[in-house]
């Protein structure tokens, strides 16, 4: 009775990580909206300098952390990238990630990453790595004032943040999978592509990406130096 009991609860948790069934235009606009809102606050966003030096940028709305038995987090989003012509067409990307222990509830959190150098972007390009293990990650400082001249922030080739329930705050995501969404991209260029094509390659924007992509050149517009 005990397991079969347990085995409904972990067939329960299972079912609710992959429950994101929005298109990937929803999932655009919930991207463009999530950002727009963390970057209205300065005194409690990411701070500006940070965004200005980033290389790229992952935002996933709307993360999924479920526990019954068995703990997890999925989330379908997307990531971009500065070129010589500003910033990138958005690439589709999982990130997921487990804990295990007797934890009971769940909960939805955003998630924003900013990629700060070539070895971190080329993580991106890769199409899947895992924070901590493949790319060192720290928790970002928030905040106008925030100081970005720490040993543990000029080291990182990744910076994380989180907002869940309206608290937005650094977060240490060591351990979370990050890769290519290869059926996103199918569903959202027709084709299938990986991120190296998307974001390095001469790739159109679709229309639902044009509020991401505008957004992101209105806040930095700095474009990538020839290299």
């Amino acid at each position: 009775m005990r397991l079969s009991y347990i085995c409904v609860l972990l067939a329960a948790s299972a079912a609710i990580l992959p429950a994101q069934d929005d298109t990937p235009d929803k999932r655009l606009r919930s991207a463009t909206d999530t950002l727009r809102e963390i970057m209205a606050t300065p005194e409690k966003g990411i701070p500006r300098g940070l965004l200005n030096r980033a290389r790229c940028l992952v935002v996933v709305p709307g993360m999924k952390k479920a526990a019954f038995v068995v703990g997890g987090q999925y989330g379908r989003g997307f990531a971009l990238c500065r070129s010589e012509w500003g910033w990138s067409a958005p690439a589709p990307v999982r990130m997921t990630g487990g804990s295990f222990g007797l934890q009971l509830g769940a909960d939805s959190t955003d998630i924003v990453l900013l990629v700060m150098n070539e070895r971190g972007m080329n993580r991106l390009l890769s199409d899947k790595f895992s924070l901590g293990a493949d790319a060192a990650v720290a928790a970002g400082p928030v905040g106008r004032d925030a100081t970005a001249d720490t040993d543990i922030l000029m080291r990182a080739e990744i910076l994380s943040w989180s907002r869940t329930h309206g608290l937005f705050a650094g977060a240490s995501l060591s351990g979370t999978l990050v890769e290519h969404d290869d059926s996103e991209g199918k569903r959202l260029y027709g084709r299938a592509m990986s991120n190296h094509e998307i974001i390095s390659g001469d790739i159109k924007a679709p229309e639902s990406a044009s509020g991401l992509v505008g957004l992101l050149n209105d806040m930095s517009p700095e474009k990538l130096k020839g290299q």
